[in-house]
């Protein structure tokens, strides 16, 4: 069962990889915002940059369901927790063959695991909500900052224009 757990935190961990470098890959080939009459055109072609979003989004979305389902046969694999705890409480520590008792204390092993693994689900869960509330506030600043961006494009072409209209004035 240990070789199970070691595979399902390797598979967890993988999946935690794929999502830090998806995030990346967004970050990396999202496209600037768009401030009215201010145009400034980029380095790629539209059409280069879809396409490579496009294959990128669909390489990520097909590893992070692979991942996924990777991780729903090791979870699946794990002995259930209603026949461990079906067996603890039908044996006593008298009588027990030296099997049983190894069995047994797989059984004691098993569910400091389990609840090992629900204290890890517990923090993951409180974690999360901290992350939304991190991408909440990001997402207000992002806002602020785009909001200061086009106020700033919107003044120098403001600039512009009265520079424009001096020189033709004189």
């Amino acid at each position: 069962m240990a070789d199970r757990l070691t595979q399902l935190q390797d598979a967890v961990n993988q999946q935690a990889d794929n999502f830090c470098n998806s995030v990346g890959i967004l970050q990396q080939f999202s496209t600037p915002s768009k401030f009215p009459g201010f145009d400034r055109s980029g380095s790629q072609t539209p059409s280069q940059t879809t396409q490579q979003q496009e294959d990128h989004a669909h390489l990520f979305a097909t590893v992070i369901a692979r991942c996924a389902k990777d991780i729903d046969v090791l979870i699946e694999s794990l002995p259930s927790e209603d026949s461990s705890t079906e067996i603890q409480a039908s044996g006593g520590t008298r009588g027990q063959t030296k099997f049983e008792s190894k069995h047994s204390r797989f059984d004691n092993y098993r569910a400091l695991l389990v609840a090992s693994l629900r204290h890890l689900e517990q923090d993951n869960r409180e974690a999360g909500e901290q992350l939304e509330d991190v991408v909440r506030r990001g997402e207000a600043l992002l806002e602020q900052v785009q909001a200061a961006l086009a106020d700033i494009a919107k003044s120098q072409l403001d600039m512009q224009h009265l520079v424009a209209d001096g020189t033709t004035d004189t």
